[in-house]
């Protein structure tokens, strides 16, 4: 087979490729010029220049090859940064969803994320692939892109003009995540130099669950059907401490309540509209207090899938951020 897989020189989509290469098929990847190509050193994959916001790059890299593995996307918890995520979350997708169309390719692997389930105001409230999407009064563009992009597949797969799979990983863990932008308090924490802890709770999976389970869904998940890929719910407080004790410092012991956190991020808006630095904003508040819990069910059963501790995979995380000088 032959895939194209857009993102595939990020943390997730290097990962994707090099087990899609092992496994024996031939690789097309989009990318950037400017792309740090470093995650796929060695490998025996086929390069295009281009972006997924630029459409007519996308369907030269897409000419002849069978399925799509669509992970590229941004991440961002400001409100700078919505238009730039509206582009490439939304009108990226929408251009990937095109190009199957035109092309009259196979399966699209739609890369999407449990932001686009919602997340829980409390500690009862444990996700599935069919709650509500709950949040929408927050306004979150992370959340709001991720979940019109998912939308816009599903609308697809529903009309029958493509046959696609979504997959929603929650927070991943594992060798090379330390290099993501998103990791800045990980590596804070690791270092002992973030003393605080918040309210809320988050979902681990290891990115070796992630990549399986990528895969599996791309072979066996059911068309217009999305496939939370998560393993343990745990609190902030939990952690945070693992992992400081998997980097051998303390772990942050200073508890900063809700109403707290959510004040400084209202005066780190008012900050941020004049280009001042500020410790947080509003929408890291509100994503910093919820609880990211989510079930696995539906991967187990109709996937087959197993998922690791988070622990281990925080520790094989911490590992590689050791022996690569990050902390």
């Amino acid at each position: 087979m032959k895939y194209l897989v857009t993102g595939a020189t990020g943390f997730v989509g290097s990962w994707v490729t090099r087990k899609l290469v092992e496994d024996g098929h031939t690789v097309r990847v989009l990318r950037r010029s400017s792309s740090d190509i470093s995650e796929l050193e060695g490998l025996d994959v086929q390069h295009c220049i281009g972006d997924i916001t630029d459409l007519e790059s996308l369907k030269k890299a897409a000419e002849s090859v069978d399925n799509i593995f669509h992970i590229a996307g941004l991440v961002g918890y400001t409100k700078q940064a919505r238009a730039a995520m509206e582009k490439v979350n939304v009108e990226g997708t929408r251009n990937v969803i095109q190009t199957v169309k035109d092309l009259n390719l196979g399966r699209l692997l739609h890369f999407s994320s449990v932001v686009a389930i919602g997340a829980g105001l409390n500690k009862d409230q444990i996700l599935t692939e069919d709650s509500e999407f709950n949040i929408s009064h927050l306004d979150l563009g992370y959340f709001e892109t991720k979940r019109n992009a998912e939308l816009l597949v599903k609308a697809a797969v529903d009309q029958g003009e493509i046959d696609a799979v979504m997959v929603n990983p929650s927070t991943i863990y594992g060798p090379g995540d330390a290099k993501k932008g998103s990791r800045k308090v990980m590596l804070k924490v690791a270092k002992g130099k973030f003393p605080i802890y918040t309210d809320g709770g988050v979902n681990v999976v290891s990115i070796h669950d992630v990549v399986e389970g990528t895969l599996k869904a791309f072979e066996k998940g059911q068309s217009g059907e999305r496939y939370i890929l998560a393993g343990d719910n745990i609190t902030i407080k939990e952690l945070f401490s693992t992992i400081a004790n998997a980097a051998g410092v303390a772990p942050p012991s200073l508890f900063l309540p809700t109403p707290v956190v959510k004040a400084l991020g209202v005066v780190g808006d008012i900050l941020e509209k004049y280009n001042l630095k500020s410790i947080t904003n509003s929408e890291n508040a509100a994503t910093a207090t919820m609880f990211h819990w989510f079930s696995n069910e539906k991967s187990k059963k109709e996937l087959g899938l197993q998922f690791r501790d988070s622990k281990s995979a925080i520790r094989e995380s911490m590992k590689w951020a050791k022996e690569n000088g990050k902390i």
